[in-house]
């Protein structure tokens, strides 16, 4: 199947993509006004648009084999059940929210990046979609504009919490850097991976979903932490000293944000100042970011605990955590630069024969 098949048009218009990312450290902080430090992955989502010529929208997904047809109104009604549609239906919302006049679109969407494994699927089709929906109509957004319509479109029409980390990241980061991300100011800056160091990507082969997890949960608990404490965000304790007031669960959901926040910040610094041992502390910070993950907000699963285990005790790894939400998932790895295949074949061997099946996603 392709584009011209399904819709039985010559060729789409436009054709736009967007990579997955994974998130090295800052964890669950985003939707805190805290700091964050992802990366993209190799792995894509690719998008192909062109106008419908019988006032219907048009939506297929090639992984999912799964076309859509319908009219906004009966998006509006609720009626549309794939949740794969609603994403890309919700992005074209939120810019004819703001007066954008989008007409109604064939869009044949095909992606590499892995579902459920963590790795911001719906964020790399979102921002592909905004990008050829802006090439297709001439907007005049720029990327940034992007990763927030996009978070916008995944919170009103997904029904995912979320904060803007994945989609900045799908929109602003590349394979060969980290983006530091100020989640409440946007400031941000790309810097290098540390020196010596390779990324290695694991899929738990336990696959997870935002809406029918604790993830929006977790953000509930985060909002009532600080309204208990008194400040807008969790993000404005620097001082961990000061969540002990606060009756559990709450208090050890805010240690992990404000732990983490101080966390990414350290690691800046280190890379920043180019930090001798910064490889070394920038592996020990991912070892402590999981270990709060787990312990503390509570969002790692046995799969990904053994699996990070795993890593960790590996020969040439310097740190592992589990990425993304949780609940399932991916773990990624920092490793010695040169080793990650034959690292990430040690551990997937292991980790299988411990009764698992897991997929390696990066560095293989």
């Amino acid at each position: 199947m392709n584009f011209q098949t399904i819709f039985n048009q010559k060729l789409p218009q436009v054709e736009a993509l967007a990579p997955g990312r994974v998130n090295l450290l800052g964890e669950h902080t985003d939707y805190n006004d805290g700091f964050v430090l992802p990366t993209a992955i190799p792995q894509q989502t690719v998008v192909q648009i062109g106008l419908s010529d019988d006032g219907f929208y048009h939506f297929y997904s090639e992984n999912l084999d799964e076309r859509v047809d319908m009219v906004e109104e009966s998006f509006r009604a609720g009626e549309m059940q794939e949740e794969y549609a609603r994403y890309i239906f919700g992005c074209i919302q939120v810019l004819k929210e703001v007066g954008y006049t989008i007409s109604p679109i064939n869009l044949y969407v095909k992606s590499s990046v892995p579902l459920g494994s963590g790795l911001s699927s719906s964020a790399a089709l979102e921002v592909a979609t905004i990008r050829g929906i802006r090439q297709l109509f001439n907007l005049p957004i720029n990327d940034v504009e992007i990763a927030q319509f996009a978070q916008k479109a995944e919170i009103q029409y997904a029904h995912v919490q979320c904060g803007i980390m994945d989609q900045m990241a799908s929109s602003l980061a590349d394979t060969e850097h980290m983006l530091f991300l100020d989640t409440r100011t946007l400031e941000r800056r790309v810097l290098p991976l540390p020196e010596g160091a390779k990324i290695v990507v694991i899929d738990s082969g336990v696959p997870r979903t935002l809406t029918g997890s604790g993830y929006n949960q977790r953000r509930t608990e985060c909002t009532q932490a600080a309204q208990l404490l008194g400040v807008k965000a969790l993000r404005d304790i620097t001082d961990v000293s000061l969540v002990e007031t606060l009756p559990e669960p709450l208090q050890r959901r805010a240690r992990h944000v404000v732990t983490e926040n101080n966390r990414v910040l350290e690691a800046l610094q280190n890379v920043e100042t180019r930090h001798v041992s910064s490889l070394q502390r920038f592996g020990e910070l991912m070892n402590a970011s999981h270990a709060s993950l787990r312990d503390d907000y509570e969002v790692s699963v046995p799969a990904l605990d053994i699996l990070v285990d795993i890593l960790q005790k590996t020969p040439g790894v310097f740190g592992a955590r589990l990425t993304g939400a949780g609940f399932g998932g991916a773990t990624v790895a920092l490793v010695a630069a040169g080793e990650e295949k034959n690292i990430a074949e040690k551990v997937l061997e292991q980790y299988n024969h411990a009764g698992y099946t897991g997929n390696v996603l990066v560095g293989a």
